[in-house]
């Protein structure tokens, strides 16, 4: 990683958040530079779904070239479910799978509009990829496979769900 440029960061740090949005608005301005490559959702799940978006990745400006990748788990499956198996068993099975295939969209660019902040334009790209790649949109990170879900967010669900019946 230190030939190339990559930046890495603490985003426990907010220091370190600083850094890296003023790294890469230095990296966006200087046009002789390669694009950067973020996955904004910071993890990835079953092939189902695209979670939230980190919204730092939108926070920078510039122009965003959304791409929709989606797995086709007919010859292997690249989905790693790491509450049924160990990485080990992971690994066995990536390696004897026949082939590990993805579809790849590439989008049309997208570019922040004047009266959007972060958060929208994040979710609106995430909704192009979604659709692209005929997956659904969750409102959550993947940090609810790690973690308990907070109460006021099963209450806020309980409440939507109320209203609909």
């Amino acid at each position: 990683m230190q030939t190339t440029q990559h930046v890495l960061f603490e985003r426990s740090e907010m220091k370190d958040r600083h850094l890296v949005r003023k790294k890469i608005r230095e990296h966006i301005a200087d046009k002789a530079k390669l694009p950067i490559l973020i996955f904004p959702e910071g993890t990835c799940i079953n092939n189902t779904s695209v979670m939230m978006f980190k919204k730092g990745s939108f926070e920078v400006g510039g122009t965003i070239h959304p791409v929709a990748i989606k797995y086709d788990p007919r010859f292997g499956d690249a989905f790693w479910n790491s509450t049924k198996y160990s990485m080990m068993t992971y690994v066995f099975n990536v390696m004897t799978s026949w082939a590990i295939v993805c579809n790849v969209w590439y989008l049309p660019p997208m570019v922040k509009e004047e009266d959007e902040d972060a958060v929208h334009f994040a979710n609106r790209v995430k909704a192009v990829i979604a659709a692209r790649g005929g997956m659904s949109v969750l409102p959550w990170d993947g940090g609810l496979k790690r973690k308990r879900v907070k109460e006021s967010f099963k209450e806020e669900q309980q409440k939507k769900y109320c209203q609909i019946v």
